[in-house]
């Protein structure tokens, strides 16, 4: 069974909760990291920062988060390595984000998506494979990129650990 991080803050509240409902009608382990209520004061940063540590050590498959627009919760959760966090509003970006980037992370904005559409968007992004669609020079292109794209997070991450 596929295990899933969410997480909100008071402005993605509501929809986290749709969200929630989505992923367990489809049999998804759900694990909640609050907030726990629409008033909550769990800032965005917080809620973002304990799922995607537990996607970068393996322990969840996949996250979602969300808050009022969802680039918050993505710009903390790409800070973690290994995450690979897609702000979506549509099913169309869902699924590239998935067959382009191989995003393991997806945000909402409780501002901007509805929970109709966050279905649209779920479904898309959970149905789709990496490379998925793409004819074999693309899906070379994209794999070869992956190991590309590691290095430099590697790298990265690398040289931040020295700042310290």
């Amino acid at each position: 069974m596929m295990k899933i991080g969410i997480g909100a803050d008071k402005h993605g509240y509501p929809l986290k909760e749709a969200v929630k409902k989505i992923l367990r009608e489809k049999e998804i382990e759900v694990v909640d990291h609050g907030v726990n209520d629409p008033e909550g004061e769990e800032p965005y940063y917080q809620v973002a920062s304990e799922v995607a540590s537990k996607i970068g050590t393996g322990e969840y498959q996949k996250g979602i988060l969300v808050c009022g627009t969802g680039m918050g919760m993505a710009i903390i959760a790409n800070k973690h390595p290994g995450v690979y966090a897609a702000v979506c509003e549509n099913s169309l970006a869902a699924e590239r984000s998935r067959s382009i980037n191989d995003s393991n992370v997806l945000t909402l904005g409780g501002f901007v998506t509805g929970p109709d559409t966050a279905k649209e968007i779920i479904d898309a992004w959970l149905n789709t494979e990496f490379t998925q669609g793409w004819e074999e020079s693309i899906v070379d292109w994209l794999k070869n990129s992956k190991k590309d794209i590691r290095q430099v997070e590697t790298s990265q991450f690398k040289k931040q650990g020295e700042k310290s």
